[in-house]
């Protein structure tokens, strides 16, 4: 078995989802779970098929996102991987209907941190161990920091 470290591409203002599924009708069910939340969304999406032909099957509504989608699962090669790349809307506003597609097992993570992706290598094909989003942790937050993210989370729409 060999470990390997796999990047993901994407412009930086663009959010992942990466997560693991079990059938190939995953490409039009996450399309479609997405489109009926985000109405008009951006996103390019792609997963790897693992059995069969093994082909990278792939669906979304931005070119260039759809570019990245298929590009980024070829490097990942790995069995039932989907990664979906999407702009101008956030993971949260989809991935309670991606988690809710009946194919869908995992979700790895869901960022617009950089990634990158850690795999196992062997005979028989490749599988994703875990990722590593972001960067290291750097400290604890203090007041100053509280008031920032309460804020930030009421900028959002998240928080009253």
């Amino acid at each position: 078995m060999e470990l390997k470290v796999v990047p993901i591409e994407k412009p930086d203002e663009v959010n992942v989802i990466l997560g693991q599924s079990h059938f190939i009708k995953t490409v039009e069910d996450i399309h479609e779970a997405i489109v009926t939340q985000v109405p008009g969304a951006k996103f390019g999406l792609a997963f790897c098929e693992a059995s069969g032909k093994a082909l990278v099957r792939w669906s979304g509504t931005d070119e260039e996102l759809v570019e990245f989608a298929k590009k980024n699962a070829l490097a990942l090669s790995a069995g039932h991987v989907f990664i979906v790349l999407i702009r101008d809307f956030y993971p949260i506003n989809v991935l309670n209907a991606i988690k809710q597609v009946p194919e869908v097992c995992h979700i790895f993570c869901a960022t617009a941190n950089p990634l990158q992706v850690i795999l196992a290598d062997t005979k028989q094909g490749r599988g994703v161990l875990g990722v590593i989003d972001g960067v290291r942790t750097k400290g604890v937050e203090g007041d100053g920091d509280i008031r920032e993210r309460k804020e930030l989370l009421r900028k959002f729409g998240y928080k009253l």
